[in-house]
């Protein structure tokens, strides 16, 4: 079994928000999910080349986002490689990414979250750029909206995501950076 979280913040104040990049990424695969309390998360189940996949969106907002991940992977006992967890990244410029494992949170909460929550690094990231000010607030700039040529140009990567998501899926956490953190 596979796992894939996209990080983000429940509720409408939220949609099209930097931080909820992860939310959105998952939103145009066009699935459909339901909310499971036990986990507090919303969840697709699907099968994917064979392969059985949860699609997960944390409603535990992202500073605790380890509870939901934690809950899940201790439930279906996923292997620590089998988890891709999407996020915003203020260190890469926007419209680029990067595909990570065994790293560190980059201060990013969420990732510090789930960290906190599994014990361990070792799980693929792939880390959206969402850039960043100079002189702003850190806070203000996650949480704040999306200009219109930025979802737009977003809308056009969600693509290549989703090939990325796929290759995940497919082939696994190696064999998906080294293909696409070259093209990256």
């Amino acid at each position: 079994m596979k796992l894939v979280v996209g990080l983000g913040n429940f509720g409408r104040e939220y949609d099209n928000t930097r931080h909820n990049i992860g939310f959105m990424v998952l939103d145009s695969l066009g699935l459909s999910f339901r909310e499971e309390k036990k986990f507090q998360a919303l969840i697709s189940n699907q099968k994917i080349e064979g392969e059985s996949v949860l699609f997960v969106k944390p409603l535990t907002y992202m500073n605790l986002s380890g509870i939901a991940v934690q809950k899940i992977v201790s439930f279906y006992q996923i292997p620590l490689e089998n988890i891709l967890i999407i996020q915003d990244d203020m260190d890469l410029a926007f419209g680029t990414f990067r595909l990570k494992k065994n790293s560190s949170s980059g201060g990013h909460n969420g990732i510090k979250s789930i960290i906190s929550a599994l014990h361990s690094e070792e799980f693929c990231r792939l880390k959206i750029g969402i850039g960043h000010e100079d002189n702003g607030d850190v806070v203000d700039y996650v949480l704040g909206h999306f200009s219109k040529s930025d979802l737009q140009s977003l809308e056009e990567s969600f693509s290549l995501y989703q090939k990325i998501i796929t290759s995940f899926i497919k082939d696994g956490v190696d064999k998906t950076m080294n293909f696409f953190n070259k093209r990256g």
